[in-house]
C-alpha cells in the first residue's frame, strides 16, 4: 500500500479501537463525561469541529479516487486480448483488487468516524439525564420528608386545640395556634405542588433517559460487526502479499 492509504488503514483500527473501549459496559456514561470534561479537552475543543470536517472532506475525496479506480478497471480484461495477454490480464485484476480495498478501507473509514463523533454525543447526553433524574429524584425526597413533617404539626396543633377548648386562659393561645396551622397549611399545600412538579419532570427525564439508552444500545448492536469486518480487511491484505508474488512468477 502506498503511503496515503496506510495511514488510512492505521486511522481505521484507530477507530475500532476506541469504538470497542467506548462500548466496554463496566465503563458507565458519567465516567466518560468525566474523562471528556478534562482540561486538555477543554483546550482541544475550538480545534475538534475544524479537525472533524477536514476528516471528512479527505475521507470523500479518497474514497471517490477508490471508486474511480473501481470503476476504471472493471471494465477492463473481458475481451479477447485477454487469452492473448495473460501477464496483463493477471496486471488488471491485481489494480482491481487494490481499487476495492481501497474502496473498503476509505468507506469504513468515513462510516466509523461518524459513529464515533454520534457514540460520544450520546455518551454525554446520557450522562447529562442521568444526573438531572437524581437531583430530581434528591429534591422529590426532601419534599416528602418536609410534607410529612408539616402533616404531623397539623395533627399536633389539632390535639391541642382540641384540649384548649374549655379553657378560657387559652385563647389567645388556641388563636396563635390557629394562624400558625393556617401557615402551615398553605406551606404543605406549596410543598405538595413542588413535589408533583418534581415527579412530573422525574417521568419526563426518565422517559427521555430511557429512548437515549435505546438509542445508544441500538448503535452499539448496529457496529457489533466491526471486528468481523477488521478480519475481512486484514485477509484481503494477507491475499494481496501472496497474489503479487504469484503474478510476478508467471511474468517471468
Amino acid at each position: 500500500m502506498t503511503l496515503q492509504w496506510t495511514a488510512v488503514a492505521l486511522f481505521l483500527y484507530v477507530e475500532i479501537g476506541v469504538l470497542l473501549i467506548l462500548c466496554l459496559p463496566f465503563i458507565s456514561a458519567t465516567r466518560w463525561q468525566c474523562i471528556f470534561q478534562l482540561r486538555i479537552w477543554n483546550k482541544m475543543a475550538r480545534f475538534w469541529n475544524k479537525f472533524f470536517l477536514a476528516m471528512i472532506i479527505i475521507l470523500i475525496v479518497l474514497f471517490l479516487d477508490a471508486l474511480r479506480e473501481v470503476r476504471k478497471y472493471s471494465g477492463v480484461g473481458n475481451g479477447k486480448d485477454a487469452n492473448l495477454h495473460p501477464n496483463m490480464f493477471d496486471h488488471l485484476h491485481m489494480k482491481l483488487f487494490r481499487a476495492q480495498r481501497n474502496l473498503y478501507i476509505s468507506g469504513f473509514t468515513l462510516f466509523l468516524w461518524l459513529v464515533l463523533r454520534r457514540v460520544i454525543t450520546l455518551i454525554n447526553q446520557l450522562a447529562t439525564e442521568s444526573g438531572s433524574t437524581a437531583s430530581l429524584q434528591i429534591k422529590a425526597e426532601c419534599a416528602n420528608q418536609t410534607a410529612k413533617k408539616y402533616m404531623e404539626d397539623n395533627e399536633l396543633l389539632k390535639q391541642t386545640l382540641m384540649y384548649g377548648k374549655g379553657d378560657k386562659a387559652t385563647a389567645e393561645g388556641n388563636e396563635l395556634l390557629r394562624s400558625e396551622m393556617e401557615k402551615l397549611r398553605g406551606e404543605l399545600k406549596g410543598s405538595e405542588e413542588a413535589l408533583e412538579k418534581s415527579q412530573s419532570e422525574m417521568e419526563a427525564m426518565k422517559k427521555q433517559s430511557d429512548g437515549l439508552t435505546k438509542e445508544y444500545d441500538r448503535l452499539l448492536k448496529e457496529h457489533q460487526v466491526t471486528p468481523d469486518l477488521l478480519v475481512h480487511i486484514v485477509s484481503t491484505l494477507s491475499l494481496q502479499k501472496y497474489s503479487y508474488p504469484l503474478t510476478s512468477s508467471k511474468s517471468c
